[in-house]
């Protein structure tokens, strides 16, 4: 069911606070506002509905999304912070820190800057690399200021802290705070400043000195455009993406994860429901399109889950961070370099990894894994390239062997396939459970998805759709039989056949490119309403396309049959034809359920996007 709600924050009184959140609409008893927890199931102070309710109470597991189910409790929490003086240095550990000592997780975090005093700013991380000795010299002597970063902030700025980076937020700064949900903190230094009690405020140094990262840190702004804005901080416990609403926009709210709204700035309406800065609301998963309006800036908060997507070929190596929406947050290519070897094509993966990884700031525990379009034959199971032309690999465990360097758990299928299941997974087969796809380019490829999964045969060897006979006795085939699909519907097959006719008729319109050396693809098309001859070679391209299009129709009858490669650039010119001759020949015509033949949309982003799904349904 379909919820949204405004959230009502419970309020922090510490020591540091100031009264600007009053400014906000928050509302409290207590001398100074300094937090509020605007989204949170945390046990030191839940929000709640306008009924009372906290957000597990009135979403339930499924409002939620399944993308929190993973964890063993809500994974996130969303402050608001008004620093009217210097926070405490401190630093937060990792997950398997806190784990193994505290028996609670650890914290990474990040900030939106809300709003800044001039000359506001806020200490972040070491400005060289620092001894322990060192350090605790300069936390003694209270100089250890002198060791940070400061950086001046201004609104609208964001910085990333991963746990083990030492921080604090400067006077005069009020912050957004999207984070783990986790209340740990260890303080390093705090100006011996006394609590309530009348003493000082105590210092965790000896459990921060083992989580400390002690090398200098470099602030690295990332910012990456999404569907529904700019993503500015992410990590498998929260995605956070700012929004600029000026007039109307629809959000996508996505089936996998809750989305809570924070309002930092101006004013506007959530669907129905009036909103200015100050506000938080979550949506629950599923929810689709929600309209946001007015003229204002939002911070969403979502839980995504991130995939490695890797397209190996034998020039280039591509990749790219993938997300579960099936969005393609960062991709990057580098040389394949498979005529130095084996090991020198993984060493040059792994490099691929670590750099899109380090770019977006996430770590190896933040993706679910890597997933790989391979040329060749695979065996998809057991992670083995069992024979690969293209790369000269025989029987190479290469599943293992990235697994290996990156320390990542790798799934690998054959290219072709890989395509076919990012095209019906996010492209024009998305809408569809089953679909097959043929890449008509150098050869014809292909792959088949049937109820969302990809059908590879004994050993992941089948589905190889190029090599099915149409022409008993025909031309010869790269695989060594005769009168295959690809010998006739490659773009390959398509050029032979196009210089062919041109040779046979040297009154051809098609002579008008000027030598026969610059045919492709788009030739016999271009010239086909002035030119017989160019004619009869679409004709027969598009015949010989629909024999085996057609066949593949009648044994799996999918939802669609879609076209990749550069041919299907012709877009109506192809399919037109080779559409009224499906509707002429497939069996039972009408009476059988329709199978539309359609363009592929996704490109060459459809390895990388297909390579990441591999892994998305495990």
């Amino acid at each position: 069911m379909k919820k949204i709600e405004k959230l009502f924050p419970p309020c922090k009184d510490y020591i540091w606070g100031g009264n600007k959140l009053r400014k906000y609409g928050k509302k409290s008893d207590g001398d100074k506002i300094a937090e509020t927890w605007e989204i949170s199931c945390h046990k030191d102070g839940k929000s709640l509905t306008v009924d009372g309710l906290d957000i597990e109470e009135v979403f339930g597991v499924d409002g939620l999304g399944k993308n929190c189910k993973d964890f063993e409790f809500f994974p996130t929490l969303v402050k608001l912070i008004d620093a009217a003086d210097n926070l405490s240095v401190q630093v937060h550990p990792s997950d398997d820190y806190a784990l193994r000592n505290e028996g609670q997780f650890g914290k990474t975090e990040m900030w939106y800057i809300v709003d800044a005093e001039e000359g506001a700013g806020i200490y972040l991380g070491l400005k060289n690399d620092t001894t322990k000795d060192d350090f605790i010299r300069s936390v003694n002597d209270g100089t250890v200021l002198n060791l940070l970063n400061f950086y001046p902030v201004k609104k609208g700025e964001s910085y990333f802290i991963k746990s083990g980076t030492l921080h604090a937020i400067g006077k005069g700064v009020l912050i957004c705070e999207i984070q783990q949900n986790s209340n740990l903190t260890y303080r390093v230094y705090d100006y011996k400043r006394k609590g309530a009690d009348g003493k000082e405020r105590p210092l965790h140094l000896d459990k921060a000195l083992d989580v400390i990262d002690f090398t200098a840190f470099k602030n690295k702004n990332r910012v990456f455009e999404s569907r529904n804005g700019q993503i500015i901080g992410m990590n498998k416990y929260f995605t956070a993406t700012k929004t600029e609403i000026n007039g109307c926009k629809n959000i996508l709210v996505s089936d996998n994860s809750f989305c809570g709204i924070t309002v930092v700035s101006g004013e506007g309406k959530i669907e129905s429901i009036p909103v200015s800065a100050g506000d938080s609301l979550m949506i629950s998963a599923g929810y689709g399109k929600c309209e946001v309006s007015g003229e204002m800036v939002i911070i969403m908060t979502e839980v995504k889950k991130y995939y490695l997507g890797i397209d190996l070929g034998g020039t280039f190596i591509k990749g790219g961070i993938v997300n579960d929406d099936g969005e393609i947050v960062l991709s990057k290519k580098v040389p394949t370099e498979s005529e130095k070897g084996e090991n020198k094509v993984v060493e040059n993966i792994a490099e691929l990894v670590n750099s899109l990884l380090s770019e977006t700031g996430l770590s190896k525990n933040d993706v679910v894994g890597i997933g790989m379009g391979v040329p060749g034959m695979i065996d998809s199971k057991n992670g083995v390239v069992v024979f690969s032309n293209n790369l000269r690999w025989k029987d190479f465990h290469i599943a293992d062997e990235v697994t290996r360097s990156t320390g990542i758990k790798v799934k690998i299928a054959n290219d072709a396939n890989v395509a076919a299941l990012g095209e019906a997974k996010f492209g024009a087969g998305k809408e569809f459970d089953d679909t097959v796809m043929l890449t008509l380019g150098t050869g014809v490829g292909g792959g088949i998805v049937i109820g969302n999964k990809l059908i590879e045969g004994n050993k992941s060897a089948g589905a190889e759709l190029g090599h099915m006979v149409i022409v008993e006795g025909g031309e010869l085939c790269t695989c060594g039989r005769r009168g295959c699909l690809e010998a006739y519907a490659s773009a390959t097959a398509l050029i032979r056949e196009t210089k062919k006719a041109m040779l046979q008729n040297k009154k051809s319109k098609m002579w008008e490119i000027g030598s026969i050396d610059k045919v492709d693809g788009k030739t016999p098309f271009d010239y086909a309403g002035c030119d017989e001859t160019a004619k009869k070679v679409v004709d027969n391209y598009v015949d010989k396309l629909a024999c085996g299009i057609i066949n593949f129709a009648n044994i799996f009858r999918p939802n669609a049959i879609l076209l990749g490669g550069g041919v299907c650039a012709q877009g109506e010119n192809l399919l037109k034809p080779l559409r009224a001759k499906m509707s002429n020949e497939i069996f039972a015509g009408d009476l059988g359920p329709e199978c539309p033949v359609e363009i592929a949309k996704l490109g060459n982003k459809a390895g990388t996007m297909g390579a990441a799904a591999l892994l998305m349904d495990d």
